[in-house]
């Protein structure tokens, strides 16, 4: 009974040992500007996005600057899913998109995840001037 017990021991270590070899964190970018916006627009604004996703707590952790827009930023969000040429709905407002750099993290659903994972989601910043959004840029894997 103690050799059962003792290889029950080990098995369940051995489980909790491997299940981390499972988990991933990805990294990813976006170059955010004028060009990118559908439509495109002459804004002079620029910006940087980083991010990444951990695949086991589902958590995406992102930091957004960005520089010379038309006026101050008065929303910023994470839309898709979409290619680079299309536009899409909002899946994740950013708070505080006043004042760079936007720093936040949220926990994905797991269509969300497929979606970030695909290649299917943009960021974008708007202002006054430009409601529709200033910059953007597709979110894509390092």
């Amino acid at each position: 009974m103690k050799t059962t017990l003792i290889g029950a021991s080990l098995a369940v270590t051995a489980l909790f040992a491997i299940a981390p070899a499972y988990a991933e964190v990805q990294n990813y970018t976006a170059v955010l500007n004028a060009a990118s916006e559908v439509p495109a627009n002459d804004s002079k604004g620029t910006g940087t996005l980083t991010a990444t996703y951990d695949t086991a707590s589902k958590k995406l952790t992102y930091t957004v600057t960005y520089k010379d827009l038309s006026g101050p930023a008065t929303m910023a969000h994470f839309h898709g899913p979409s290619d680079a040429k299309a536009n899409a709905p909002v899946v994740v407002p950013a708070k505080d998109a006043g004042t760079s750099p936007i720093k936040g993290e949220v926990t994905l659903t797991d269509a969300q995840a497929a979606d970030l994972t695909g290649g299917k989601w943009y960021f974008n910043i708007h202002t006054d001037k430009l409601k529709p959004g200033e910059i953007r840029g597709q979110v894509a894997k390092k």
